[in-house]
């Protein structure tokens, strides 16, 4: 059969009639599996940055729409849109509570995500500093979404010392984020927009002193 009739995960099941509940005013949320957990326990706190990642993700998808030549980012950051989502549903469910067909991450999106930035990365010239954030506001933007991307893969690290989080998990925010820091190169150099590189003296401290 084909994918529309024999899909990989389930889809949604949700209808969101109402959008507040009250149930949340002590402090607690429920997870897929229908558990009440406090709001800043380290599971929500993990897919909670995700979300805010998903968010800047969002933002980023926004700006590269205005740019003709970053059509085909737009779409990558689209689907990681969707990925991102998916990684919500399987941080959002205590193991026991999995099933096969759940929205996950796998060893798909991580592999993608490893040969879109091999593509990128070999139109790029190698780095002899650092990259500061800027050069355009997009790459700002990819690089906002780099440092989200690095606390939500902190988050998924602290609580897989606690809990049992697919490895996949935090593979794929470990490539993600150098994702978004090949993408926000690539970006400028599409653009034709030089690279802000990280200069020790430009600090106050290293340029003369005012007369």
């Amino acid at each position: 059969m084909g994918l529309v009739d024999d899909p990989k995960f389930n889809p949604p099941r949700i209808a969101l009639n109402r959008i507040y509940t009250r149930l949340g005013d002590a402090g607690e949320t429920s997870l897929a599996g229908g558990q009440r957990v406090p709001k800043d326990a380290l599971r929500i706190d993990c897919y909670g940055t995700v979300d805010e990642l998903n968010s800047f993700v969002g933002l980023a998808a926004l700006s590269a729409a205005a740019e003709a030549p970053l059509a085909t980012l737009r779409a990558i950051l689209v689907r990681v849109q969707h990925e991102l989502f998916n990684l919500g549903s399987l941080l959002a469910t205590l193991p026991a509570d999995l099933h096969p067909r759940q929205p996950r991450v796998t060893g798909a999106e991580i592999r993608r995500l490893e040969a879109e930035i091999d593509a990128m990365n070999e139109h790029l010239p190698p780095l002899r500093s650092f990259v500061l954030p800027g050069g355009s506001r997009l790459s700002a933007e990819l690089h906002l979404c780099r440092t989200v991307c690095r606390r939500a893969e902190r988050a998924a690290v602290a609580l897989a010392r606690q809990e049992n989080v697919p490895a996949e998990a935090v593979q794929y925010l470990n490539r993600l984020s150098d994702a978004f820091f090949v993408w926000s190169r690539w970006v400028n150099h599409t653009l034709g927009v030089a690279e802000l590189l990280w200069q020790p003296n430009e600090s106050a401290s290293g340029q003369p002193s005012p007369s």
